[in-house]
């Protein structure tokens, strides 16, 4: 029975997974994939984002920073703010029913302080679950969605600390899908975020940004009432920093380096049911500390990392230029790609766009691939009195 209960998990999440692997356990020697449940968390909720490679943690705020660093929401310019994203998914074969849609917004509590709240919603589509044998069983609908609230303030003209709340809701499957006598039901989670942001960029030169964000830490996920078969979530340690030349008042460039890593076990090289359960019962505390040194070595340890260059040059704060690179290692997909997007920006309205090259085959294509991602800005109330210079919103 547990083993139909991972195979239909397996089935559902390798559909909408974006960190799509070779699989979840080793094959021929190799590191085994690290996966998650609510793999839609690691997703870029926003457009820019998407066209900096997935670079945005020491970036210049905006209202889609909410997503990814909690923290920079005090240095923006405006009191309050809204942001919309859509993320068509699988566009590449044709797929018209699985889509992605964020909405962020913020409200600042005077000059340091604000707080925030944020929703994204994954349809993916419908989907036919098989068995072990690929005969068709049950056809359904899944949807997740997270809901975040969040409270950030500055501790320093130059520093802040931001932490948010997140109820997680994941729907693959409801009732005996598979005829096994096991019933599915939507996963949920409460899950919550550590974020810091150092702004060191000077309104007539630019310079430096520093983040680091604890995202995700949380209790573990079922999708049915085994409570052996419970599941990670994406708990991830991110590092940010980003440097900025501001030219004139015309024109300023960015360039941005995160590296992120799963705070999730490395599954077991095997796939028996003792390595399983050894796997899946470590508590949520000790598998964030024990993901450090579980990979068999440093040499493993580097595999597990994704990495994310991005650029981003403004021209007169109304129009952007935006290109990046993401990496990860074969061993946990080989998914590399280049990313390229515009900004628009017009008093208090805003809209960016970014496009995936495609790149890779198979499991290697990014779900995103040659697809046009869309999202639209407002900003509301005055301008506040200490925003970042180096603000994009």
């Amino acid at each position: 029975m547990n083993h139909r209960v991972i195979n239909l998990k397996l089935i559902a999440v390798s559909l909408i997974c974006v960190f799509a692997g070779s699989g979840v356990f080793a094959q021929n020697g190799q590191l085994p994939v690290v996966t998650t449940a609510v793999p839609m968390l690691r997703i870029s909720a926003d457009a820019r984002s998407g066209g900096m490679g997935d670079a945005n943690l020491a970036t210049a705020p905006d209202v889609n920073s909410i997503f990814t660093n909690q923290s920079k929401m005090p240095f923006m310019e405006k009191k309050a703010g809204l942001g919309f994203t859509y993320s068509p998914w699988l566009k590449d074969i044709g797929v018209n029913d699985v889509y992605l849609l964020s909405a962020a917004g913020y409200y600042k509590l005077g000059d340091d302080a604000a707080i925030t709240t944020s929703l994204r919603y994954f349809n993916l589509g419908t989907i036919q679950f098989v068995d072990y044998s690929g005969t068709p069983l049950a056809s359904q609908s899944p949807r997740e969605f997270a809901w975040d609230a969040g409270y950030s303030r500055k501790l320093s003209d130059r520093m802040s600390l931001g932490v948010a709340l997140r109820y997680i809701n994941s729907k693959l499957a409801t009732g005996d899908v598979n005829n096994s006598g096991v019933n599915y039901k939507a996963g949920t989670s409460v899950a919550g975020d550590i974020t810091w942001y150092y702004n060191g960029v000077h309104e007539e030169s630019g310079g430096w940004s520093f983040a680091a964000a604890v995202t995700n830490l949380g209790n573990k996920i079922a999708y049915t009432n085994d409570a052996s078969a419970k599941d990670y979530i994406p708990a991830n340690l991110g590092l940010g920093a980003a440097y900025t030349k501001i030219f004139d008042e015309y024109n300023k460039i960015t360039f941005a380096f995160d590296v992120n890593k799963l705070l999730v076990p490395t599954p077991p090289s095997d796939f028996t049911d003792s390595s399983l359960t050894a796997y899946r019962s470590k508590g949520i505390v000790k598998s964030w500390f024990s993901s450090f040194g579980d990979a068999g070595g440093f040499g493993n340890e580097l595999k597990l990392l994704q990495m994310s260059l991005g650029a981003e040059y403004w021209y007169n704060s109304q129009f952007a230029l935006r290109a990046g690179y993401y990496y990860e290692d074969r061993s946990q997909g080989d998914l590399k790609y280049v990313s390229m997007g515009i900004g628009l920006k017009y008093q208090g309205f805003g809209l960016n766009f970014s496009y995936l090259v495609p790149s890779g085959s198979g499991t290697t294509r990014n779900p995103l691939s040659n697809t046009i991602r869309f999202g639209i800005l407002f900003d509301l109330g005055p301008k506040t009195d200490n925003g970042s210079a180096g603000a994009s919103n």
